[in-house]
């Protein structure tokens, strides 16, 4: 017989990075605010819808989802990062550029920790 162990759940954290930190990867944030610094082909010309289209597929969800405040707080909860819903609506509607780039920001270093 098989012996199978699920996987632990995740210990309540924040955001890897923070909601301002749109320069320590100038790559995201370059695509987030549609200027094609160092980005090419489709987020180029594209750049913000693309980045959520990006999302949602690291994330597996339909393309529309990728810049929604509901994508952030299905993120929040699969990784145990503090937060609500009523605050992810209140950060998107106050800034959902810098909040997207967080959320791309942190997916991207989950995939180099080999976390996500």
């Amino acid at each position: 017989m098989a012996v199978t162990n699920q996987p632990g759940k995740f210990e309540a954290s924040n955001f890897q990075t923070g909601l301002l930190d749109v320069c320590d990867d100038c790559g995201t944030f370059s695509v987030c605010i549609s200027l094609p610094l160092t980005v090419s082909g489709c987020y180029g010309l594209l750049c913000f819808p693309c980045m959520g289209c990006s999302i949602a597929r690291d994330m597996n969800e339909c393309c529309l989802c990728g810049l929604t405040p509901t994508m952030r707080s299905v993120y929040r909860t699969k990784y145990n990062i503090k937060g609500s819903l009523c605050r992810d609506l209140l950060i998107y509607q106050c800034c959902m550029v810098c909040a997207v780039c967080q959320l791309k920001r942190d997916i991207d270093r989950r995939k180099e920790q080999g976390i996500f």
